[in-house]
């Protein structure tokens, strides 16, 4: 009997579970996120990003104008959510900023680089025609018309801010972009709560807690959170931080197997609205 409930208990923390209030995961999305336009190492972490299940939590709809911070950084997103809005909704893909003139040389190269690849990647599949290209950035916050976008989503990137020290601007940006009534949707690398938060964020880790006061510093109001991207194995002191972990394994071969057994991050999901007044 307590091999069947472990079983059970097993099963149950696989499958998502949806409340009853929130919209069952809509087909036309699942088709997209198995469709021939996603990259093989991309789809390859489905298992552990749950990007159906995550956008659904935060509500997005064919027909929404959304906005998504960086997807040139990787563009995993970017491979679901221009081709998802591509017919009936708005996709603002808000990359790196140009280089400024006065940039090192270091910099210009690598901004050059993404950018130029970014370019080439909306240039490779018809589905990325309509793929709104906007800026966003230390001073580049304006991501979209004023009070025009649905949804603002950041996977993953808000210990950047926090580390650049820009993170209470960006919010502000995302506030200012957002129609009253509009989704902000935060994913990050959930830091211990045990531990005082590093207001840099060096190790790549912020305090749930820490997370939802700064955006209700802005002037967002807390919807409430998804435990689809929670990884107890996650025990956050690793020797170079949350990059210690895949995808990334900043440590190359060395323990390698280790940390792979543990998979990426555990990862908060946060859900805010902009107020209708």
């Amino acid at each position: 009997m307590r091999s069947l409930w472990l079983a059970a208990a097993a099963l149950a923390l696989a499958v998502p579970s949806y409340a009853a209030d929130q919209p069952k995961p809509d087909p036309a999305l699942q088709k997209i996120v198995t469709g021939p336009q996603r990259s093989a190492n991309f789809a390859a972490r489905d298992p552990l990003r749950h990007p159906v299940e995550e956008l659904t939590f935060f509500g997005v709809t064919p027909s929404s104008s959304l906005v998504e911070i960086w997807p040139d950084g990787g563009n995993y997103w970017l491979e679901i959510l221009a081709p998802y809005l591509r017919d009936h909704g708005t996709y603002y893909a808000a990359g790196v900023p140009k280089p400024a003139p006065d940039d090192p040389p270091a910099r210009v190269a690598a901004r050059s680089k993404q950018m130029e690849g970014f370019a080439a990647k909306l240039k490779s599949d018809p589905v990325y025609d309509k793929v709104v290209v906007t800026e966003f950035g230390k001073d580049h916050y304006d991501i979209a018309p004023p009070g025009s976008a649905d949804f603002v989503v950041s996977f993953r990137n808000l210990h950047n801010w926090m580390a650049a020290g820009y993170a209470d601007q960006a919010l502000a940006g995302f506030f200012k972009a957002l129609k009253p009534g509009g989704i902000l949707g935060l994913e990050d690398h959930r830091g211990r709560e045990d531990v005082t938060q590093d207001p840099k964020a060096a190790s790549g880790y912020v305090r749930q807690d820490y997370a939802i006061e700064l955006a209700k510093k802005a002037g967002f109001e807390f919807v409430g959170s998804s435990e689809i991207d929670a990884n107890p194995k996650d025990t956050k002191d690793w020797p170079e931080g949350v990059w210690t972990l895949a995808p990334t394994f900043a440590l190359g071969d060395q323990d390698k197997a280790k940390y792979a057994a543990i998979g990426e991050a555990d990862n908060f999901v946060l859900k805010f609205r902009k107020p209708l007044k």
